[in-house]
């Protein structure tokens, strides 16, 4: 009988995640499956691999974030990409817990990977490897949670709040000023110019006339919502029809063609990478960067 016991407790142990708050030494228990790999569905093969959970954040930064940014900001990428990871593993509900394309977050091969940075691979190999190692194990908790730690490109200077995103509730999820996203940046400010007769197809309006009334914008002067021709949407609706680099954007209607601005590239929730990459090369360190993007959150050891 006490041998029954004991291997039962072993059993129990063995899924049992701990955590260890690295600023508080405090070590907070989950009873999840084995975390320290990751089932990765393979977004063009649809197959899954099952994958080291640090190797996979190796290909996660490799595809997300520029090899040429600051250490310190592929660092905070790094456990950026682990976090949402380790969020997927715990919360994922099919026999994959992740996606390798921007559904989820992108992920490339060692091959890919030299065929991205070619002559430059082992440098930047090197260099992403080093971010991953030096904050192994480390992800972002609030409340003793771990987070969903969403991140995207570049902000128009503001994160945004992810209620008026993704329509979610988390309180560290705000929007923070971001000064390092700015028009120095190559891209920040971009006009695309589409037909009339695109423009009507894809937001399935009439096109004899187009009139554009109504908008209303965040206090981070992106679109929530927008009236065209007496039909309305949401910003994030109008950037995925006309995919748009933001929901920061200026629609000029021309003779034929219809000129739209945007300012920033991604959804605006979470880190700015190339906001990450400013603070960085301005001096702040990796735990700064993410403490900043996401708020009063703990850097944990799992």
């Amino acid at each position: 009988m006490q041998n029954r016991i004991l291997l039962i407790i072993v059993i129990v142990l063995g899924v049992i995640l701990i955590v260890v708050d690295s600023s508080s030494n405090t070590t907070i228990f989950y009873s999840k499956k084995d975390q320290k790999n990751i089932n990765v569905l393979d977004s063009l093969s649809n197959k899954i691999s099952n994958i080291d959970l640090e190797e996979y954040v190796v290909g996660v930064v490799a595809a997300e974030m520029p090899a040429s940014f600051n250490i310190e900001a592929l660092k905070a990428q790094a456990v950026a990409a682990r976090t949402y990871a380790t969020y997927k593993i715990q919360n994922s509900k099919e026999d994959f817990d992740v996606v390798t394309d921007v559904s989820n977050q992108s992920y490339i091969t060692v091959d890919e990977m030299k065929n991205k940075w070619g002559n430059d691979f082992n440098k930047y190999y090197d260099k992403v490897k080093s971010a991953v190692n030096d904050t192994k194990n480390l992800v972002l908790t609030y409340n003793g949670e771990v987070i969903e730690s969403y991140y995207f490109a570049m902000s128009n200077g503001y994160t945004e709040d992810v209620s008026l995103v993704f329509s979610e509730q988390r309180d560290y999820l705000q929007s923070v000023e971001s000064t390092y996203d700015n028009s120095n940046l190559k891209n920040f400010e971009v006009t695309k110019e589409i037909s009339k007769n695109e423009f009507c197809t894809k937001l399935e309006i009439d096109c004899q006339s187009i009139n554009i009334s109504n908008i209303e914008r965040s206090n981070t002067n992106r679109v929530n919502t927008i009236t065209i021709n007496n039909k309305t949407f949401k910003g994030t609706e109008v950037r995925t029809k006309l995919d748009l680099r933001s929901t920061d954007f200026e629609i000029v209607i021309n003779n034929d063609n219809v000129r739209v601005t945007t300012k920033g590239y991604g959804h605006g929730v979470g880190m700015s990478q190339y906001g990450a990459n400013g603070m960085a090369e301005d001096g702040a360190n990796f735990e700064e960067i993410l403490k900043y993007y996401y708020k009063n959150v703990k850097i944990s050891s799992i």
